[in-house]
């Protein structure tokens, strides 16, 4: 079964950065599609950033482009969201998926979630 574990939530203030980190138990991290989601009070889960399995290639929203980065560390079974130029509308609760199909897990129906780490970002 895979476990993901979230941290590096926090306080920050606009314009500055976090990194949040996904450790993955059960399975190597290289061998799963890994995904970010975004969730606020009373919306759904949204859609941040994708890394593919065994592969470089990612994906992001829109509204992340050129200031998100997803990456991995195969030796340490993690992978990472590097936020930078925080913007208040990115707070919220920020967690990790991972699935073998990467449309499940693009659509947000991925098999496994972490419990979420909370980022708030103030102005």
């Amino acid at each position: 079964q895979v476990q993901l574990v979230e941290s590096g939530g926090g306080l920050v203030q606009a314009g500055g950065s976090l990194r949040l980190s996904c450790g993955v138990s059960g399975r190597a991290v290289s061998r799963l599609h890994m995904g970010w989601f975004h969730q606020t009070p009373g919306k759904e889960r949204d859609f941040v950033a994708v890394l593919w399995s065994n592969s470089d290639e990612r994906e992001y929203e829109d509204s992340v482009k050129g200031r998100f980065f997803i990456s991995r560390d195969n030796a340490k079974n993690t992978v990472y969201l590097q936020m930078n130029d925080l913007k208040v509308e990115d707070t919220g609760v920020y967690y990790c998926a991972a699935d073998s199909v990467m449309s499940e897990l693009i659509n947000g129906r991925a098999n496994f979630w972490g419990q979420g780490t909370h980022v708030t970002v103030s102005s």
